[in-house]
């Protein structure tokens, strides 16, 4: 029986993601499990529990939209892999609030297809907030939060070190992110668009945010290394001169000179790559550095797997995603209707494990 003192949240989609959020749904006492919608056939009807390998949750999974959007309830954490427009707007003008890491974390509204998305939410009445980390909090809230300790600001960077053999997605390393082929296939791949939106988005925020002149056009830089040998990689093989590491800038400029930079480094281990790529000897990571007065940096540890078979059954950094997502929720349910970025909520924060909270 649904508790009306929480706020009912469905999940849209059961990836790593999406699983992750339903467990932080469940651990947060402000959010009840109502709904969940998957993509695959064999999932649909089963219960949700079922579907995370836990005890039943009573709720049954389904992949009928239309059924979905029947449902009464509160919000909808979106996460599949790839977002879908049509689907946003139609959960929306159904009059639930939409938390993702798919995409909005700063969006343009004089572009049509942000601006439609803003629009559906008015018609609902309700609110969509674009999440995550990176882009997410990484990108732009904790280098927003960090600036503050400096002045005379001439650069911000956020940046991700990661091995990418600890990511559970073979599908989506060998064809979306391209790693095992040529790097033409890589270059003509559709990662680049995927990302670039998103990390965009992140780089203006912050230079609206702390008043940087930028140049109208955000710099893409990519880079590709190949293997010099053989990677071990279970999935598929990574085999001498195919794609091995990928890295991303994308840097606001002022004058032609980087202002704003966020970066990606991805690489499959730290062994046979051409050039020679590594993670300077700290390992995996985070990094966000503010060049001022004075230059202050911050290094996240622990959103990346300690190893790579622990990597495979529970990736943390696709765990602090979904948090960061869910826990949002109370504030993206109690805004005004519209798009709302980290610049237009109240600060919000985890819950305590159970025995630990005073509010149950």
């Amino acid at each position: 029986m649904s508790n009306p003192s929480k706020l009912r949240v469905i999940q849209w989609a059961t990836g790593g993601v999406g699983k992750a959020a339903i467990e932080c749904v469940l651990n947060h006492p402000q959010l009840e499990l109502v709904g969940c919608w998957v993509h695959s056939s064999d999932k649909n009807g089963r219960d949700v529990g079922e579907i995370l390998g836990t005890a039943p949750l009573g709720v049954a999974a389904t992949s009928s939209a239309d059924e979905i959007l029947a449902l009464d309830a509160d919000c909808v954490m979106y996460s599949p892999l790839i977002p879908n427009d049509e689907e946003v707007v139609a959960i929306l003008r159904s009059g639930k609030n939409v938390v993702t890491p798919v995409g909005w974390v700063y969006p343009d509204l004089n572009i049509k297809r942000h601006k439609a998305i803003a629009d559906a939410a008015l018609e609902g009445g309700v609110t969509l907030h674009g999440s995550g980390i990176h882009p997410g909090g990484i990108t732009e809230r904790f280098p927003l939060m960090l600036s503050s300790l400096s002045s005379a600001v001439t650069h911000v960077r956020a940046e991700e070190f990661s091995d990418i053999r600890t990511y559970n997605a073979p599908d989506v390393v060998r064809h979306i992110m391209g790693f095992g082929g040529t790097p033409a296939e890589a270059v003509q791949g559709p990662m680049a668009s995927l990302l670039e939106s998103g990390f965009k988005m992140s780089v203006r925020m912050i230079a609206d945010h702390m008043g940087f002149r930028i140049d109208p056009d955000i710099r893409t830089i990519q880079d590709i290394a190949v293997a010099t040998s053989d990677i071990d990689y279970d999935p598929f093989p990574i085999t001498t001169g195919t794609v091995a590491a990928r890295r991303f800038r994308w840097q606001a400029l002022v004058d032609g000179e980087p202002v704003i930079t966020a970066a990606v480094n991805w690489l499959m281990g730290e062994e046979n790559l051409d050039p020679d790529w590594n993670f300077g000897g700290i390992g995996e990571r985070f990094e966000v550095e503010i060049t001022g007065d004075p230059t202050v940096s911050l290094t996240f540890k622990g959103l990346q797997p300690p190893t790579i078979a622990e990597g495979l059954i529970r990736n943390p950094g696709v765990v602090g995603t979904a948090n960061h997502c869910v826990n949002a929720i109370p504030d993206v349910c109690a805004a005004e209707p519209g798009i709302k970025t980290y610049l237009d909520l109240p600060l919000f924060a985890g819950r305590p494990a159970h025995n630990l909270a005073g509010d149950r």
